[in-house]
């Protein structure tokens, strides 16, 4: 059995103009220094003007959330900013927490994401996603409605000229024989897959085909055990073998009276997460703009969620 992983996500968006985005690479390459598993990123494309519809599970969104910026809100590309952290880092893993993977034309979204996957070593992870914003579908001429479609398409493509060195594809999306896509990944089954979603069948029929990694959603996410149980039927039920599968969950940010991160309290509630099932624990926090200060703080959480749970 592997050890449990710690993971952050690197904030890529903001309501700040004047944000300095060297300091955003360069908690990246902290996160790297000090020991950090994977750090991931987010994604939006662009945004319309009902932001409320995060909220609204049947959307897609999470009861009770809040899209973190406006509309104009500054939202950088996983895709280049992972790119970036490719060539500044040289151990973490690089993944993307989610990407919208159906809104990129696929053979081209299949070329990017192995051309990152080689200049990193092979360290990038996809987490995929279908979204919560009907505008964001609209913008690119796709159909909301047919989002799950969509991105099971994406990935399919994906892994077929991943997998394949004379690529062929018949759906009624898209057709082509006879392609050669190089390079590959550097694993041979391609990149890592990582699938959002909620406990359901079409989330778990995504699982079976194309996951390596779940990333829980809405309710799975307040009850890891209950949810990680349901979600291991379900993908049986779907022909999939779930016993190697990696989950998501959240740390308990602890902080100190000071109001900076209490490293040794976060790192306590891992041990309970990883008895749930949980293999990839993420932690939520502020870090210092001081990347000294950052990179001391970081090194402190990973030793301390090491003690936790090794």
């Amino acid at each position: 059995m592997t050890h449990p992983q710690i993971s952050l996500q690197l904030r890529t968006f903001t309501d700040d103009p004047d944000h300095d985005w060297g300091t955003t690479l360069a908690l990246g390459a902290a996160m790297d220094t000090a020991g950090v598993d994977r750090l991931v990123v987010s994604d939006h494309v662009a945004f319309g003007e009902n932001p409320e519809a995060y909220a609204d599970p049947r959307l897609g969104g999470i009861a009770g959330g809040r899209q973190p910026t406006g509309p104009d809100g500054q939202w950088l590309d996983p895709v280049i900013v992972l790119t970036a952290l490719a060539a500044t880092t040289t151990r973490i893993r690089l993944g993307t927490a989610i990407l919208l993977a159906a809104l990129r034309r696929p053979t081209v979204l299949a070329k990017e994401l192995a051309t990152l996957d080689v200049l990193s070593g092979g360290r990038l992870d996809l987490g995929v996603g279908v979204g919560w914003q009907r505008e964001e579908y609209e913008a690119t001429g796709l159909s909301f409605e047919r989002r799950g479609r969509l991105l099971d398409h994406t990935l399919e493509v994906c892994q077929t000229l991943w997998t394949q060195q004379r690529a062929g594809y018949d759906s009624p999306e898209l057709s082509f024989e006879n392609i050669h896509q190089m390079p590959k990944p550097v694993a041979p089954g391609g990149v890592p897959i990582w699938v959002s979603g909620t406990v359901n069948d079409a989330v778990a029929r995504r699982l079976a085909r194309f996951g390596t990694g779940w990333i829980p959603w809405g309710p799975a996410m307040r009850d890891p055990a209950g949810a990680i149980a349901a979600m291991r039927d379900r993908v049986t039920a779907q022909g999939g073998d779930p016993s190697g599968m990696q989950v998501l969950g959240h740390a308990t940010t602890a902080k100190k009276p000071d109001g900076t991160l209490d490293a040794a309290a976060t790192a306590a509630s891992a041990p309970a997460l990883v008895a749930a099932g949980i293999t990839d624990v993420r932690v939520t926090c502020s870090l210092p703009k001081d990347i000294g200060r950052a990179t001391d703080l970081l090194s402190e959480l990973v030793e301390a969620f090491h003690a936790a749970t090794r």
